[in-house]
């Protein structure tokens, strides 16, 4: 019970950090490309409270640590943005979409620069931190390459949206509606369906997983 509240606690800041810091990047871009609807609803703030997601932050990442296998993931709950009211809709929502996989990224290469002071703390507390701190490193490149996957409602959806045609903005904007559907049954049901039949069918591991793994190696191998 105790080994599971340490590691509880040694999990939980560079996560919510991690979701905070990517929620707090659209709506800080979004404001600096004139939409301020973010602000008046209280979401330009660093305070987790403010972007935390019931399912998403708390609930599903419960579920998961408690699961065999060791895998955690959440998310926060998104940023209003009103893209109207960008001075260039199509351009700055890309850029506005694009902030928090770029901020996820920023946080990973700040907590590899950092591992080389570990050795400075005492033992235990120099422990710790380095696991936090893989930790952040990890669950940062996982959210950054999840959400630049090119798919609708996620970051990179938004981006390729911005880079095709006019004449497909309509379709990408209907796939939109049912994207995190689309996602859930790509993702975690077809694979589960599939493995019942004896098929491997795994592209969350091929497609975020395994290059957020060796993204993060090739980051801490840098600062080794």
């Amino acid at each position: 019970m105790l080994d599971g509240l340490v590691q509880a606690l040694i999990l939980v800041p560079p996560l919510l950090m991690a979701i905070t810091f990517h929620e707090a990047a659209h709506g800080f871009a979004a404001y600096r490309y004139g939409d301020d609807l973010a602000k008046q609803r209280g979401r330009l703030t660093l305070n987790p409270i403010a972007h935390i997601d019931l399912f998403g932050t708390i609930l599903l990442p419960l579920m998961l640590f408690i699961l065999p296998g060791g895998f955690i993931f959440g998310y926060a709950k998104p940023v209003p943005v009103n893209v109207a009211a960008l001075r260039n809709p199509r351009w700055d929502m890309a850029k506005v979409a694009f902030a928090g996989p770029a901020m996820n990224f920023l946080l990973a290469g700040v907590s590899a620069a950092l591992m080389p002071l570990v050795g400075l703390l005492p033992a235990q507390s120099a422990f710790i931190l380095l696991k936090m701190l893989d930790i952040s490193i990890f669950f940062n490149i996982l959210l950054g390459v999840f959400n630049l996957l090119p798919m609708p409602p996620l970051d990179g959806g938004r981006v390729l949206t911005a880079l095709l045609p006019a004449t497909f903005i309509p379709f990408m904007r209907r796939v939109e509606r049912f994207g995190f559907l689309l996602i859930i049954g790509l993702f975690f049901l077809a694979p589960m369906a599939l493995a019942e039949a004896g098929v491997q069918f795994n592209p969350f591991g091929t497609l975020v997983l395994t290059p957020a793994l060796w993204l993060a190696e090739g980051l801490v191998g840098l600062v080794a």
